[in-house]
């Protein structure tokens, strides 16, 4: 199942990015358009990110009852999606400063540590997962606390442009 959900995904992302490249038809994209399709790429899976933790922040701020079998959902989604951050983030844009982005410099200038938050993110991720799974509504609240928001942070206050 979650291969079938992550190709799914890629596909999803892989179309977004050959509409874009396609807008400059005639030859092979230029360096900027293929910089901004792959800005665009990595933004659409932050949405999709965003989109499937939206949910669970609306737990931790007691606006939505806990539903362990959804945060466990959202859990395996947010793990897959994780993997993906390296991959979307091949192409090095820095040069491309028309383009908005809010990645920083230091996701190309320290890709190790870049990949560790990532991974960081879907292991922060199993966590829950395997809490979720019990059904104990308050260990996952808990377990969410302490992992998920980490988990985003860690790569957010590193790579990520203040808004």
């Amino acid at each position: 199942m979650k291969g079938l959900y992550r190709i799914g995904v890629m596909a999803a992302l892989a179309t977004v990015s050959a509409v874009a490249l396609s807008q400059g038809a005639g030859g092979p994209p230029s360096p900027e358009a293929q910089a901004k399709a792959a800005i665009e790429t990595r933004q659409g899976l932050f949405k999709v990110i965003a989109n499937q933790n939206g949910p669970i922040g609306a737990m931790l701020r007691n606006q939505r009852e806990v539903d362990t079998a959804l945060v466990t959902q959202r859990m395996e989604r947010i793990k897959v999606l994780s993997e993906m951050i390296p991959e979307v983030f091949a192409m090095d844009t820095r040069q491309f400063k028309d383009i908005k982005t809010a990645a920083l410099d230091g996701i190309w200038n320290s890709q190790a540590d870049f990949k560790a938050k990532a991974e960081a993110l879907g292991k922060a991720a199993d966590t829950v997962l395997a809490v979720s799974k019990t059904g104990d509504k308050e260990a996952t609240l808990k377990a969410l606390r302490e992992n998920i928001g980490k988990g985003c942070s860690g790569c957010h206050d590193s790579y990520r442009a203040k808004p």
